[in-house]
């Protein structure tokens, strides 16, 4: 028997002889040779967002009304936090991963043939039963959504997520095929999610390019929209640097240091009482001055405190109770650009944010460093989960990927490759996406009265018995623009909201109000804004 290579690094970058030389920084990205970072960008600095655990501040009473005038808004769009990872290369999905079912849902399952085609041997195969318990060993609902067991998103996703979060999280899987190897899918969904109203208190849209779409994929053209383009942040220390509270902090304490601005307020408001700017309209140019130091006090009041917005000293994202251990995070870029993007979306610091991950168009003629590649990005996305659920707030995840790969059957039977099929060969015909909601007052309900229904609503499609997507099952199954619409679809109806998805995306292709009603997953779990 030919000797397997040896799997990569989750660093190392692939070189596949079938794929010319990377020459664009897509390309480099999709084959591990450029590594991702965390991106921010924001069009206004106070479009304010809702936290609903507590107001992290509140200036003097005697300028509340100020600041409400000013347009400083205490509360924002308030819409659910969305995150989406964007995996450059073309990674496996479904089979191995999320299970893909036929018309009726996840667990109508596929032919051995056809899971063998997904990287599953046929004594792994989620049709199988434990003549002991009855049950089949190979399937993994402990996240609502159905797993195979062995799933090495799931493994990373369970190293990071706490029981009781795993129990408040639910999700759905759209079987949708796309281009393989290509920036060109327009996979991201950040503008859609923006115009359905996700907004942060510093930024509206995060992601981990500065391109248009903010990560790998690119963006639907008609959805994009200039004023939202992403600004590159590749490190923890630039979101710290984001907001600038001057030296006056530091010299004196937050709080004495609030005082001060409020006072040098107060002096020019009575100033501007007794001088005339020999401006036309001054009252609009004494507006202006006095919404600056009203907005100046504002911020260091919120701002003051570093730990407000930096990841690094989080106790909740690193350290001894934290979801990452310092050694990991120290270790890892990966980790710490997880941290930077989490802690600015799931805060309300951003509406919504895209994590790219480089190197998975993994067929490198074994399975260990697709399964080592898959379980670092299971990490990520339980670090998102977790912190979603420690902050206390609802969060979706959207996971994509620029085509797909398949296996023909040979097995890696060495320790990372786990028993399972070698990825020989990119094939976008098995491609998939899933998305994951958290929901800290319990795990979202999927749409329809039997449980029938329910598991037809969490497999938006489906696959035919060969592994390969039904083309006819879906607007979404043939079409990556109608994907990214489906995906806004299902975050407005977590807000109860999809009633005005047509009025906002007028020319949508998405079908008739039924139609969409198929399309959709889970019941609201919120109505309209989060505490609303």
């Amino acid at each position: 028997m030919a000797k397997l290579p040896k799997p990569l690094h989750p660093d190392a970058p692939l070189r596949h002889r079938d794929h010319k030389r990377p020459v664009t920084r897509r390309e480099f990205l999709a084959q591990g040779l450029l590594a991702g970072t965390g991106v921010i960008a924001g069009p206004t600095l106070f479009s304010l967002f809702a936290n609903p655990r507590e107001a992290r501040a509140a200036l003097s009473q005697d300028l509340q009304a100020v600041k409400e005038a000013c347009g400083i808004a205490t509360q924002g769009a308030g819409k659910i936090p969305f995150i989406c990872f964007d995996l450059a290369g073309g990674a496996n999905m479904v089979g191995s991963n999320v299970l893909g079912g036929q018309q009726g849902g996840q667990l109508d399952f596929l032919t051995t043939a056809g899971y063998s085609r997904l990287g599953l041997p046929g004594d792994m195969v989620p049709p199988l039963v434990n003549p002991v318990t009855g049950e089949s060993d190979f399937v993994n609902s402990d996240l609502g959504l159905a797993f195979h067991s062995d799933s090495a998103f799931l493994r990373g996703i369970l190293e990071k997520v706490a029981p009781a979060t795993a129990a408040s999280i639910n999700g759905a899987v759209i079987p949708a095929r796309s281009d393989n190897d290509t920036a060109n899918n327009p996979h991201n969904p950040m503008y859609g999610i923006a115009r359905a109203g996700a907004d942060g208190e510093l930024l509206t849209l995060i992601g981990s390019r500065s391109s248009d779409s903010g990560g790998n994929s690119v963006a639907p053209p008609d959805m994009i929209d200039v004023a939202l383009r992403p600004t590159k942040i590749d490190r923890p220390s630039d979101v710290t640097g984001l907001v600038d509270t001057g030296k006056l902090v530091g010299l004196l304490s937050q709080e004495d240091a609030v005082a001060v601005m409020e006072s040098v307020y107060r002096i020019s408001e009575r100033k501007l009482g007794r001088v005339d700017t020999k401006i036309t309209r001054d009252e609009v140019i004494k507006e202006m001055l006095r919404c600056g130091y009203v907005k100046t006090a504002d911020l260091v009041d919120r701002y003051g405190d570093p730990t407000t917005l930096n990841p690094d000293i989080d106790p909740d994202i690193v350290g001894e109770n934290g979801i990452f251990s310092q050694e990991e995070y120290d270790s890892d870029a990966e980790f710490r650009k997880t941290a930077s993007v989490m802690k600015l979306v799931i805060n309300g610091f951003a509406g919504a944010g895209t994590i790219s991950m480089g190197g998975f168009d993994y067929h490198t003629g074994e399975r260990g460093s697709g399964e080592l590649r898959d379980l670092r990005a299971g990490r990520c996305m339980g670090a998102c989960l977790e912190y979603a659920a420690r902050v206390g707030v609802p969060l979706m995840l959207y996971v994509f990927s620029d085509g797909s790969l398949t296996s023909n059957g040979t097995i890696d039977d060495s320790l990372d490759g786990r028993g399972k099929g070698v990825w020989t060969g990119d094939n976008g015909s098995v491609a998939a996406s899933f998305f994951l909601v958290y929901d800290p007052a319990g795990r979202p309900v999927p749409m329809g009265g039997t449980p029938e229904e329910q598991a037809r609503s969490q497999q938006i499609g489906w696959f035919r018995s060969d592994g390969s997507v039904e083309t006819a099952s879906s607007p979404a199954a043939n079409n990556v623009n109608l994907l990214v619409n489906t995906v806004i679809l299902n975050y407005m109806a977590l807000h109860g909201e999809q009633g005005q998805f047509e009025l906002l995306f007028p020319s949508h292709g998405l079908g008739n109000a039924a139609m969409m009603d198929s399309l959709t997953a889970f019941n609201p779990i919120v109505n309209g804004v989060i505490g609303g």
